[in-house]
């Protein structure tokens, strides 16, 4: 005795592009982006958004940060020197970096910034989410 299975992709492919796949795509979508928001730096996690699109294998969640600054964030920076941007400051004077330190406010003319590490908290929300 033998038993034979057939697919058949079209009813499939309808099948899956149902309301209940859909909804549970969303749901693990937003799930995944809260966790994300939740684990971004400052106010990056306010820049997150998601969206359902149709992709080369059926529907796909798709999550993005839109700050100016993730990428800085996700791969991290190497040492770098960072100056004025104005030659010139106020009052004709040379323009200086300014800020506090232990709650003493200090100027500078340059700062040798050591670097960052990488910080991938979307691909650990995508693990957390799972």
């Amino acid at each position: 005795m033998s038993v034979e299975v057939r697919i058949n992709q079209g009813a499939l492919a309808r099948l899956l592009r149902g309301r209940t796949a859909r909804r549970k795509l969303e749901q693990r979508t937003e799930r995944v982006a809260d966790i994300a928001a939740a684990e971004a730096p400052g106010s990056m996690g306010d820049y997150i958004s998601t969206d359902i699109v149709e992709g080369p294998r059926g529907l796909q969640g798709v999550i993005v940060c839109d700050h100016p600054k993730v990428r800085l964030v996700l791969d991290g920076t190497r040492p770098h020197i960072i100056r004025p941007r104005r030659a010139k400051g106020r009052n004709n004077r040379p323009a200086a970096l300014r800020f506090e330190v232990g709650g003493d406010v200090v100027f500078a003319k340059m700062v040798r910034h050591p670097g960052t590490r990488p910080n991938p908290f979307l691909q650990r929300a995508l693990r957390l989410g799972r």
